[in-house]
């Protein structure tokens, strides 16, 4: 028993190091300036249903990305639950991540699925990404794994 309850101690002793150690990589679609979605309103690709221009003075830093909004209530709404609203893929083409590519986007080629924002290439590539959407949102999310750990920072 002795000898067990060592290894076990020290094991929880190890787990409770290592989140201080395991850095998350992340992977973002940003400008220069740290902007993301080109300054849209993520948001509003959900109660707009459209790409909406957000305001400077309404910005928001989350997980590394600077966020405007269009208006206050998008801002609170963000806030209250970021992970419902920020783009899936950190921003990129969902169709390229599916291929392994990290590729700009186009706003106008938005598309809610499965409650989360995916953004496209081109209105062209989001309906080439619809011919099979749940297998290439399949490989994308495998693949974004790989693409964060790679190209991640």
């Amino acid at each position: 028993m002795g000898i067990m309850r060592k290894l076990f101690l020290s094991l929880a002793v190890l787990a409770l190091a290592l989140p201080a150690f395991a850095q998350t990589k992340i992977l973002l679609n940003l400008d220069k300036s740290g902007l993301a979605i080109q300054g849209y309103d993520p948001v509003a690709f959900f109660t707009d249903g459209k790409p909406v221009k957000g305001k400077p003075e309404l910005g928001l830093r989350y997980n590394g990305a600077l966020y405007y909004f269009a208006s206050k209530d998008h801002r609170d709404a963000f806030k209250a639950d970021p992970a419902k609203y920020e783009p899936a893929f950190g921003g990129y083409c969902a169709y390229g991540v599916s291929r392994g590519k990290l590729v700009e986007i186009d706003v106008e080629a938005f598309q809610i699925v499965d409650g989360k924002l995916l953004l496209q290439y081109s209105k062209g590539v989001r309906d080439d990404f619809n011919k099979d959407t749940k297998g290439n949102l399949a490989k994308a999310s495998t693949n974004w794994t790989t693409l964060v750990e790679k190209k991640g920072k």
